[in-house]
């Protein structure tokens, strides 16, 4: 993927899909930095990535997002880079009507906020080195709106919007940035929620799972997506192979999103 001797930062990626992208860039030469909120988990991320990947150049640096002050903190400490990822997010089912504001307020800051931040001071050396990649790991639901996580759907449609739209900044450079829209995945934080459910239903997990994935009458791969499959696209478009491919929302979705465009 011509990615050897680049710099990635991976926010939220002690584990799911920021774990996975981490994990391929680093299979290609790339020097990782993962992160993620609490420093011993984020030291055990870095250990198993060195296990997984030996010779890997990996760091770590925690930091929650939800707090300002320490994303700043993260700030000063980075560096410069030649990838960003924007991954970390928070998601749950939650009735509209019992969604308070002080959750619509943290969705909002870790979900868009975070890549607000990150762009907002990484791009610009991107732009003087005439070279980069900003990767939004965005959802269908950025798109196909779900009544039952309004704040979710609401701050990955404004993740779209945030691409779009420093994309055109990039204008004449080697720098792009794009979103990917994956669909229902296996991530860490799923296999969890599935687990205590399948517990309490007496059921086992895989019978759980093809339940799930038969409510969504939309999806053509009828399963859930595995987080390496995610991680796939995020390494092409991080690389320099996807140099025309840039402002656009590119689907991981299974098929879960019916429209042509």
């Amino acid at each position: 993927m011509q990615l050897t001797n680049k710099r990635a930062f991976i926010s939220g990626s002690t584990q799911g899909i920021g774990y996975s992208i981490a994990k391929a860039l680093l299979r290609e030469g790339v020097a990782v930095v993962v992160n993620g909120r609490d420093e011993s988990r984020v030291k055990q991320a870095v250990k198993n990535l060195q296990a997984e990947v030996p010779g890997g150049d990996v760091a770590g640096i925690a930091a929650d997002f939800a707090d300002a002050a320490q994303v700043q903190r993260l700030l000063a400490s980075l560096g410069g880079v030649d990838i960003l990822i924007n991954n970390v997010g928070l998601f749950e089912l939650k009735p509209f009507a019992e969604i308070p504001d002080e959750d619509w307020l943290r969705y909002f800051h870790v979900n868009l906020m975070s890549g607000v931040r990150l762009s907002r001071e990484l791009l610009p050396g991107m732009l003087r080195a005439g070279w980069g990649r900003i990767v939004f790991v965005g959802s269908e639901s950025g798109v196909n709106v779900p009544a039952d996580m309004a704040h979710y759907g609401v701050t990955k449609a404004g993740m779209l919007a945030l691409s779009n739209g420093l994309a055109k900044l990039t204008r004449g450079t080697g720098v792009t940035v794009n979103t990917i829209l994956g669909g229902p995945t296996y991530s860490d934080g799923v296999a969890g929620t599935v687990g205590s459910i399948a517990q309490a239903q007496q059921l086992s997990i895989e019978d759980l799972k093809a339940a799930i994935i038969a409510e969504n009458r939309t999806s053509l791969l009828e399963r859930f997506i595995e987080p390496d499959e995610i991680a796939n696209l995020a390494v092409y478009l991080s690389s320099p192979l996807s140099s025309a491919t840039n402002g656009a929302a590119l689907r991981a979705d299974g098929g879960v999103l019916t429209t042509i465009l």
